[in-house]
């Protein structure tokens, strides 16, 4: 056990000598940890008495448990601090700690035999319940605890002091509040010989303002410590405004607004004072600050038509630079509306159209609803009349003659009226000239482009771009300089194109063409569309359709054919391939192949390596092979159109007799002939005529009459010269009117050698008694129509009189079959 001394010296001057004297010390322990003595001598000179006991303080003594010491005391973050835990007697010591720190912290010292004692550095502030000390003991073989609370925290610091007016009558002063205390109690503020109310923060108290200038100061005190801070100030330099009060706008244009204000202190009319006015959106108003005494208006200029706007105002005095009020409550107001602002346009060129385009205006750009767009042009030489035409949408595709130039003007219309037009001068496409595409890499998102500067730019540059598989897309931008970094919502594995074109005061001049791909993207696979295989001898060449740009995410640089024996084994196969570096092929050869099967696969050849693959297995076969499958193929068709032909021919067989072998027409003779003993003609006739029509008679044959060719011998006295013949051409229909027999042949006639039809008829009147025919019935087997008739050497057959006088016209079919003896003769007749 320890005994501390603290030795201390009390000056006492010759006026104090009999007088009571106070000294104070503080113990590093608590008085109830252990005893305390006070020892006193005195020194004179070079005397010093002897020290004598004057005063005893014992320390706790004969408690029932564990007891920590001292109790609710204050301590400063980062002091050194002593706790002890007295015993009662008997009582076993086993720990000693702070809650919050680690059990090990701190150091624990015997101070007799019932105190021990904790001494700890108190490096954080407590919660605001405060930190507790834990004396753990053996009280009569239990475990026990108990302890005390401690206070740990920070003294004030508070800082900056200002004290100023805002009505001028009360004066606020404030300053900097500083950190947390930690402690039980707050820090208390008062303005030292005054009368103002403070808060933590803020004190507040009458003045008057015009007495010039004062000295105020804070005192902030807690149980750690007090700080003071002084401000120095004439509170008329010290005005800190109030905020405006009902902001409203007197008068609203298209462009500009006056804005009023009114003041809560009607003393601000008399001071010099500055306001500014904040508006939002902002980038139309720049706010300008306003001066002049009691100023109570400000006017916005530049402003966006039909367009919505939210302002507050702010003031502050003139002369002093105080600072400036609070905003004021916000007022919205709207502007009237206007033209539409000057559009920007552009134009492209494809064979011979003109593709005029313009960028849609923005809202803060139209003014209103655009109703439609005009587009005006007409030949750079010339004084013909202009021509116009009215869309809807931001483009206009104008047939021209592309060699020509021609001046192009577009106004926006809207309900106000029509913008200013703009202008641009189509080249010539004489003047465009070809121009090579080079290629590009993207990077950072976007292209980083740069150009040779050109003479004939006097007004920047014009760059384009627009997705290669299309131009429908078009965008641009005009620059100033001869770089720019393109950074506009570009699609990677998108390929786009760019021009660049020099701005003039006539046409632009185009001076490159890019393109590239902000970021290539790996082709994937199945790239090749309608993968075919032509086998040539032992070649087979492969080919594809052709790939689209919306396919190509990077550019390709050429193809790669790979085949191998899909028969072989995987751990054998060989794999052959053939490439080619034209990106526009479509078709590639696998040379000297066997017969089998193999496996092909086509793949496009880019920067990040052989992509878009697609396989196709295929057998090889012989020449042998190849000559059998085409003649049986060459077979099978003509066997089918031969059947084809067949069952065509078979079903229109009566349309196809009725053009190859029309029917033969029958000669027709008149009665007379038959009754008159002259010269005799047969008429053939399509059609009825007035006298009646018959069937041509049929002649017998007499025994013993010759047959000469066209001519039969007969004596002289009977024989009658042929009669004259006029037959209708072979194509010409029957006779109408006349009705066909049931039965009809062709026959040579023996004695005229006329090819005539058999027809069913009577006999002629006058001439029933001289013949007699007798009936038989045909024979259907001669009822062919190439079959000739057969003679019969003994009857003739006689047409039967009609009731006309005059002809004979045989139209009953049945009458006719009776009428006959026998099937079609052919007789011998001489006239008596």
């Amino acid at each position: 056990m320890e005994t501390q001394e603290n030795r201390d010296l009390v000056t006492v001057t010759p006026d104090q000598i009999g007088s009571p004297h106070i000294w104070g010390w503080t113990s590093h322990v608590a008085l109830e940890c252990d005893s305390h003595s006070v020892i006193l001598s005195v020194r004179y000179k070079n005397y010093t008495s002897p020290r004598r006991q004057e005063e005893t303080l014992p320390g706790m003594k004969n408690s029932k448990g564990p007891e920590v010491y001292p109790r609710d005391k204050v301590f400063e973050v980062g002091s050194r601090a002593t706790f002890c835990c007295v015993l009662p007697a008997g009582g076993t010591f086993n720990h000693m700690y702070l809650v919050g720190y680690n059990r090990s912290d701190g150091n624990i010292t015997q101070i007799n035999n019932q105190t021990y004692s904790l001494t700890i550095v108190l490096n954080q502030p407590s919660h605001p319940s405060g930190t507790d000390v834990k004396c753990e003991a053996t009280i009569q073989h239990r475990q026990t605890d108990n302890g005390a609370t401690a206070f740990i925290g920070y003294p004030p610091d508070d800082k900056d002091l200002q004290c100023e007016t805002s009505d001028l009558e009360l004066v606020e002063c404030r300053w900097t509040v500083g950190r947390d205390t930690h402690l039980r109690k707050d820090t208390d503020y008062q303005i030292v010989g005054s009368a103002y109310e403070c808060d933590p923060g803020k004190c507040t108290g009458k003045e008057d303002v015009s007495a010039g200038e004062r000295t105020w100061t804070l005192k902030a005190e807690n149980e750690l410590g007090t700080v003071e801070l002084t401000d120095t100030a004439d509170p008329m330099k010290r005005v800190h405004m109030l905020a405006p009060e009902s902001v409203t706008a007197s008068t609203v244009n298209h462009r500009d607004v006056r804005l009023q204000w009114s003041w809560k202190v009607q003393r601000y009319k008399h001071l010099n004072v500055t306001c500014q006015v904040n508006v939002s959106p902002a980038g139309a108003h720049e706010p300008k600050p306003n001066s002049g005494v009691g100023l109570d208006f400000a006017v916005l200029m530049n402003l966006i038509p039909n367009w919505s706007y939210n302002v507050t105002v702010q003031c502050r005095t003139t002369q002093h630079s105080s600072k400036w009020s609070n905003w004021s409550s916000p007022f919205n107001f709207h502007t009237k509306g206007d033209v539409p602002d000057a559009l920007d346009v552009w134009m492209k060129m494809k064979d011979n159209e003109i593709l005029i385009i313009w960028k849609i205006l923005l809202e803060n750009q139209s003014h209103g609803h655009v109703l439609d767009y005009t587009v005006t042009w007409s030949k750079i030489e010339g004084t013909e009349q202009h021509n116009t035409t009215t869309v809807t949408h931001n483009r206009a595709t104008l047939s021209l003659d592309t060699t020509q130039q021609y001046v192009v003007n577009v106004t926006a219309r809207n309900l106000n009226g029509s913008s200013s037009p703009s202008t641009i001068i189509t080249p010539s496409s004489s003047s465009v000239g070809l121009n090579t595409s080079s290629r590009i890499k993207g990077g950072g998102g976007g292209f980083n482009l740069s150009w040779s500067s050109s003479p004939a730019a006097s007004c920047g540059y014009i760059v384009d771009w627009w997705p290669t598989s299309g131009p429908s897309m078009v965008t641009w931008l005009k620059v100033p300089r001869t770089n720019v970094f393109l950074s506009e919502n570009f699609t990677e594995g998108q390929r786009y194109s760019m021009s660049i074109s020099a701005c003039t005061r006539e046409a632009p001049l185009l001076l490159e063409t890019r393109e590239g791909y902000v970021k290539e993207q790996r082709i994937q696979d199945d790239l090749f569309k309608n993968l075919t295989l032509k086998q040539k001898v032992s070649d087979v060449e492969v080919s594809w359709d052709w790939i689209s740009l919306k396919e190509q995410t990077a550019f390709i640089q050429g193809y790669v054919l790979e085949w191998f024996d899909s028969e072989e084994p995987n751990n054998n196969k060989a794999v052959y391939n053939v490439s080619t570096d034209d990106p526009t092929s479509t078709s590639l050869t696998a040379s000297d192949l066997k017969t089998g099967s193999y496996t092909f696969t086509v793949k496009a050849r880019t920067a990040l390596g052989e992509c878009g693959s697609k396989s196709l297995i295929v057998t090889v076969n012989s020449l042998t092979d190849n000559l059998m499958e085409t003649v049986v193929i060459s077979l099978v068709v003509v066997f089918s159109l031969l059947t084809l032909i067949n069952v065509v021919c078979y079903r229109h067989w009566a349309c196809i007799k009725q053009k190859v072998y029309p029917p033969i027409p029958r000669p027709l003779l008149t009665d007379t002939w038959l009754r008159s003993t002259g010269e005799h003609s047969l008429h053939v006739d399509q059609g009825p005529s007035e006298v009646d029509i018959m069937d041509a008679p049929q002649l017998l044959c007499k025994p013993g009459v010759q047959v000469n060719q066209n001519l039969v011998s007969a004596p002289a006295s009977t024989y009658q010269p042929p009669p004259n013949l006029i037959l209708p051409p072979r194509s010409a229909p029957s006779p109408s009117g006349l009705p066909s027999s049931s039965f009809r042949g062709a026959f040579n006639n023996l004695s005229y050698h006329l090819m005539m039809q058999t027809e069913d008829a009577q006999p002629p009147e006058g001439h029933a008694n001289e013949f007699r025919a007798p009936t038989f019935t045909p024979d259907p087997a001669e009822e062919e129509p190439e079959s000739h008739m057969t003679c019969v050497l003994t009857y003739i057959s006689v047409p039967q009189p009609t009731s006309d006088e005059h002809m004979t016209n045989i139209t009953d079919t049945e009458t006719s079959k009776t009428s006959l003896s026998k099937s079609t003769s052919c007789l011998s007749y001489s006239e008596t």
